[in-house]
C-alpha cells in the first residue's frame, strides 16, 4: 500500500527515524547535557513568553521540524490566508478572521472588496448599541433599565462569548448580569432566566442563517417566556437583538433588523467571537476594551504572519504538537491555566481544535495514514492537581500540557504577614511542570527513607512533554493574543496534515438523523421503525417511558 502525500515526503521520513533514535531520551539528559537549555528553548512575542524547553526535542527534532513545515508549504499557506485565497476548499470559502481584528484604514480585499471596512462598520453600530445598553439609555417598554443580557447560541455562537466573559468578568459591568443558553435541553434556558424579570432583560439571539435548529428553539422559548411574563407582543424589539444574516426571518421573530448585526461566510463559528457574535462581550466590557482585545488578537496576527518560523510562536507550537501527536504517540494535550478566570479556556479550545482538525481525509480527499487532532481537555489549576494530575504523573499514556499563568493578580489575596495567594498559585505551576520534566527516580525515593515495598508507588517517571505559556496579567489585550495563538497554531498543523481546518461537515450527520427521530419520538400514533435494532429498542423504550402514545402530551 503506497503511503500518503505527507508519509512520504522526506522529510516526515526524517522525522520517523529521528524518533526511532530519541523517542526514549529523557529530559533528565537533555538538561544534564545543556545547562542553560531553559533559557535557550523560549520564544516571547507580544507579552507573551513561551518556555518548550521541557518538550522531548533536542536542536535537530527543530530543524526536521522546520524543514517539515517549509516542504508543507507553510509560508505560503499562511499567505494565502492573509490575502484571503479561499483556503476553505470544501466551501470554496476564505478565511479572514483576521479582518475582524485588522485596524481601521487597514486593508484586506476579498473580490477586490475590502471587508475591513465592512468589519468596523458593524464594529462601530455594536459600540454605539453596547454604550446604550451599559448606560443605561436602552430602556425596556416598562421604561425600565437593562440589567440582565442573555446571549442564545450554540457552537462558536455560544463557547466564544461565554468563555470571553468569564475570562474577562474582571472588567465587566458588575451592576449588569450575562448569561447564556446553548443546550437545547430546557434546564439550561429555565435555569437562565428562573430569577430574571423580563421588563429588564435582553435577548441576543446569535445565528447567522436564523435557522440553527438548537438557537431558534431556544429563541422561540424566550419568545414565549417574554410574552407569558408581558403579554406584549409589540415589546419584543425592545428586548431581542439578532446577530444574523438573515433579515426575512430576523424580521418575522419581531426583532426590528435595525437591531440586527451581521457578519459574513468567511468567518467560520468558532473565529468568529470577535465579530458581532461577540456582542455580549462588548456590553459586558465596554467598547474600549474590546478593542484591546482585538489589539492582542492582531499584534498576534503580525507576529505570525511575519515573524521567521524558528522563532514564530504558532509556528512552533503547532510543529511542537505535531511532534507528539505524530512521533511520541500522544494522543491527547491537557490545557491547565492557572487562572481562575480562563475556567472555560479549555472547553472553547476544544472546538477549536477539534473540529478544525479533527479530519479524516486530505485537501484532495485521499484518507490520511497518519493522526490528526488529538484530543483536548483541561481544567483550571489548582483544582486539577487534586483530580486528573495522578494520570497525567504516573499514568500510562503520556499527555502533553499547556500551563498557562499571569504574573500579576487581578484579585490579590494576602499580605506581607500571609501567605501570598497568586505566589502559592504560580509555584504549583512551576512546580508540576518541574514535577512532570524531571520525575522522581527509585533511587531518590529510598534515599528519602521510603521503604523498598512502597519505592515504587511513589517513582515518577518523568519524561512528561509540557509548555508553559506566561503573560504579566489577564488584559483583554492578553487574551486576544493567547487566543490568537491558539488559533493559528491550529492552522499549522492543519496545514502539515493537508486537510482542511475550516470546514466541519462532521457535525452534520448527526443533526441530520435526529430530524427524522424527533418526529418518531413524538408522534401520536406508534410510529413504523425502520433504524436498527438498538435505535429501535430506544425510541420504543423513551417513548414508554415519556408517555405512551403520545409523549408530547404529557400525559
Amino acid at each position: 500500500m503506497s503511503r500518503s502525500r505527507l508519509a512520504a515526503r522526506p522529510q516526515w521520513q526524517a522525522l520517523e527515524r529521528h524518533a526511532a533514535r530519541t523517542g526514549e531520551l529523557h529530559l533528565r539528559e537533555l538538561f544534564a547535557t545543556d545547562p542553560r537549555r531553559g533559557e535557550k528553548l523560549i520564544a516571547q512575542a507580544v507579552g507573551l513568553y513561551l518556555d518548550y524547553s521541557k518538550q522531548r526535542i533536542d536542536a535537530d527534532t527543530l530543524a526536521l521540524l522546520h524543514d517539515l513545515a517549509v516542504a508543507c508549504g507553510l509560508p505560503q499557506r499562511i499567505e494565502a490566508m492573509f490575502r484571503g485565497e479561499r483556503i476553505n476548499v470544501t466551501e470554496n470559502r476564505a478565511v479572514l478572521h483576521v479582518a475582524l481584528r485588522a485596524p481601521a484604514g487597514e486593508k484586506i480585499l476579498l473580490d477586490g472588496h475590502d471587508v475591513v471596512a465592512d468589519v468596523h462598520a458593524v464594529l462601530e453600530r455594536m459600540a454605539e448599541f453596547a454604550g446604550k445598553v451599559r448606560s443605561g439609555a436602552w430602556l425596556g417598554y416598562t421604561g425600565k433599565r437593562i440589567r440582565n443580557v442573555i446571549s442564545i447560541g450554540i457552537g462558536g455562537s455560544d463557547l466564544g462569548p461565554v468563555m470571553a466573559y468569564e475570562a474577562l468578568r474582571h472588567y465587566s459591568q458588575r451592576d449588569m448580569n450575562f448569561r447564556f443558553v446553548s443546550n437545547v435541553d430546557g434546564t439550561d434556558f429555565v435555569e437562565a432566566t428562573r430569577d430574571l424579570d423580563a421588563a429588564e432583560t435582553l435577548f441576543i439571539i446569535c445565528s447567522k442563517t436564523f435557522t440553527t435548529l438548537e438557537t431558534l428553539t431556544n429563541a422561540h422559548a424566550a419568545r414565549a417566556w417574554f410574552l407569558n411574563a408581558t403579554g406584549n407582543e409589540q415589546a419584543i424589539a425592545k428586548h431581542f437583538v439578532a446577530v444574523s444574516t438573515n433579515a426575512v426571518e430576523v424580521r418575522k421573530f419581531g426583532i426590528d433588523t435595525a437591531h440586527m448585526f451581521g457578519f459574513w461566510d468567511w468567518v467560520g463559528g468558532r473565529y468568529s467571537m470577535e465579530s458581532a457574535i461577540g456582542l455580549s462581550t462588548m456590553i459586558a466590557i465596554g467598547a474600549d476594551r474590546f478593542g484591546e482585545m482585538l489589539a492582542g488578537f492582531h499584534a498576534m496576527d503580525e507576529h505570525f504572519r511575519h515573524t521567521p518560523l524558528q522563532q514564530n510562536l504558532p509556528v512552533l507550537m503547532g510543529l511542537l504538537a505535531i511532534w507528539n501527536n505524530n512521533f511520541l504517540d500522544a494522543a491527547t494535550v491537557a490545557v491547565l491555566p492557572y487562572e481562575q478566570y480562563l475556567k472555560r479556556f479549555p472547553a472553547y479550545l476544544q472546538q477549536l481544535t477539534m473540529e478544525s482538525n479533527g479530519k479524516h481525509v486530505t485537501l484532495d480527499s485521499a484518507e490520511v495514514d497518519y493522526a490528526t487532532a488529538p484530543v483536548y481537555w483541561g481544567e483550571p489549576g489548582t483544582n486539577g492537581q487534586h483530580s486528573f494530575y495522578q494520570l497525567i504523573h504516573q499514568g500510562t499514556r503520556i499527555g502533553p500540557c499547556d500551563f498557562i499563568g499571569f504574573c500579576q493578580p487581578l484579585n490579590p489575596l494576602g499580605d506581607q504577614h500571609d501567605l501570598d495567594q497568586h505566589d502559592l498559585l504560580m509555584a504549583n505551576l512551576i512546580a508540576q511542570g518541574e514535577a512532570l520534566a524531571f520525575g522522581r527516580t527509585t533511587a531518590e525515593v529510598r534515599a528519602a527513607g521510603t521503604d523498598a515495598a512502597l519505592a515504587p508507588h511513589r517513582t515518577f517517571a518523568g519524561n512528561r512533554p509540557s509548555n508553559t505559556i506566561i503573560a504579566e496579567k489577564l488584559t483583554p489585550h492578553a487574551l486576544g493574543t493567547l487566543i490568537a495563538l491558539y488559533e493559528h497554531s491550529v492552522f499549522v498543523q492543519g496545514i502539515i496534515w493537508d486537510i482542511d481546518s475550516f470546514d466541519q461537515w462532521g457535525v452534520e450527520l448527526g443533526k441530520q438523523l435526529a430530524q427524522a427521530t424527533i418526529a418518531e419520538l413524538s408522534a401520536k400514533e406508534e410510529p413504523k421503525l425502520a433504524h436498527d435494532s438498538s435505535t429501535n429498542a430506544l425510541i420504543r423504550r423513551y417513548r414508554r417511558l415519556r408517555g405512551g402514545s403520545n409523549p408530547g402530551s404529557g400525559a
